[in-house]
């Protein structure tokens, strides 16, 4: 960043090219399965079944429902809880916006409790301090492929008669004393975006043991139309967030090489960690064998915003690509909420009802603005790519770090 040559000029593998992707032949045969079998949609076609069988029998659970990206599988998470207009869900100010949205799109307030300062993760202690008797969900997203406590979440929600929805968008396979996320919650989201640990492009799917929650998604991702009785009837308000055959085809490829993908992530960051231990540097995540890498997180202490954003900097500078803070603010700092931008400058339902002050969430402010920097990881580093990912590391940390 101020001269000299950068640890590595070659790009590390990136989830935007091939060379960061365990796209092959099995992809290209599934694609060609369905465009010659003439039937592309997933309302008639095997795949989408095939998959939800699939996937709901890799997590555990009874039921597994397709749809057409990870966002699409919060809203009907969201809509199966059913909120009425101005009832609140707890959510965590540090995730994709998708995780909110879905909230405001069925008229909900979205409630941000703080996080875990090691994790960013909801803190438990935050979400029941969160309660209130408008409460009828709790959203917990699995940060970076670090499970959240979700057991203990559980038992707040059963506590309060509240459901709890996991979104495991980043935490494929992680796994949660003897079950996996997606699997102790009421409902787990997942997504088949570009950058997931695998992709379809899009997609999403959404788990279950409850058949009634089951349903109630089936049809929310389906205008109402309960396909299963013959009928053409419409029983309830609902969306189109059809997953097509080819998305289903691909993921069921992608699917099956889950478990060596979060493998070789696991080991890339053991790699890593390794490397790191006899030397000054950031902290590395939390792991007891639960996380599977979504992003590699690095915690720094004694940084003010501007050092931060240097650090991270000095690393994309060294062919590190990382981002500091991994969001600009939190998601209840952005104007689409902090504005109440929706429903035709209504600001309904959040205007003058919602806190979204600075200070909300003291602790993933501080990790926003001052702790945090996130490294992309990726299936597809090789080790002399991870002793370089370590090299990069304690150069920055050496020159940037207090």
């Amino acid at each position: 960043m101020d001269g000299g040559t950068p640890v590595r000029a070659e790009p590390l593998p990136s989830p935007l090219t091939a060379a960061g992707r365990t796209i092959g032949v099995e992809e290209e045969q599934a694609v060609l399965r369905v465009l010659r079998s003439g039937m592309l949609s997933g309302v008639w076609g095997t795949e989408v079944a095939a998959l939800t069988r699939e996937f709901a029998e890799l997590i555990g659970t009874a039921h597994a429902v397709a749809c057409s990206s990870g966002t699409a599988a919060l809203h009907l998470a969201v809509a199966a809880v059913d909120p009425a207009p101005g009832e609140e869900i707890i959510v965590p100010p540090i995730s994709d916006m998708g995780t909110v949205f879905p909230v405001i799109a069925q008229n909900a307030v979205p409630v941000f409790a703080d996080v875990d300062p090691a994790t960013g993760c909801l803190d438990p202690a935050a979400v029941q301090r969160a309660i209130t008797p408008r409460t009828r969900a709790i959203i917990a997203v699995h940060l970076f492929g670090k499970p959240a406590p979700v057991h203990e979440l559980r038992r707040i929600a059963d506590g309060a008669g509240v459901l709890l929805i996991e979104d495991c968008a980043q935490a494929y396979l992680a796994p949660v004393g003897d079950r996996l996320v997606g699997s102790v919650g009421h409902i787990g989201c997942f997504s088949l975006q570009q950058y997931k640990h695998i992709t379809a492009g899009d997609g999403g799917l959404v788990t279950t043991d409850d058949p009634a929650l089951a349903r109630s998604m089936r049809l929310f991702a389906d205008k109402g139309w309960p396909r299963d009785t013959g009928e053409r009837t419409y029983l309830s308000f609902a969306l189109n967030y059809r997953m097509t055959e080819l998305v289903a085809a691909v993921a069921r490829a992608q699917l099956r090489k889950l478990p060596e993908v979060v493998h070789r992530r696991r080991e890339g960051a053991r790699r890593l960690a390794d490397l790191l231990t006899d030397s000054p540097g950031p902290a590395l995540p939390t792991d007891t064998g639960d996380h599977v890498y979504w992003y590699l997180p690095l915690l720094l202490e004694g940084l003010d915003a501007a050092g931060l954003r240097r650090y991270a900097s000095a690393l994309t500078a060294e062919g590190v690509p990382s981002q500091a803070g991994y969001l600009a603010r939190p998601l209840y700092a952005e104007p689409a909420v902090r504005d109440s931008a929706a429903y035709g400058g209504t600001g309904f339902p959040t205007r003058g009802v919602g806190d979204y002050s600075d200070g909300l969430c003291p602790v993933a402010e501080a990790l926003i603005e001052r702790r945090l920097v996130v490294i992309p990881w990726n299936e597809n580093f090789s080790d002399a790519d991870v002793d370089d990912i370590a090299t990069a590391i304690g150069r920055v940390h050496q020159e940037v770090a207090p």
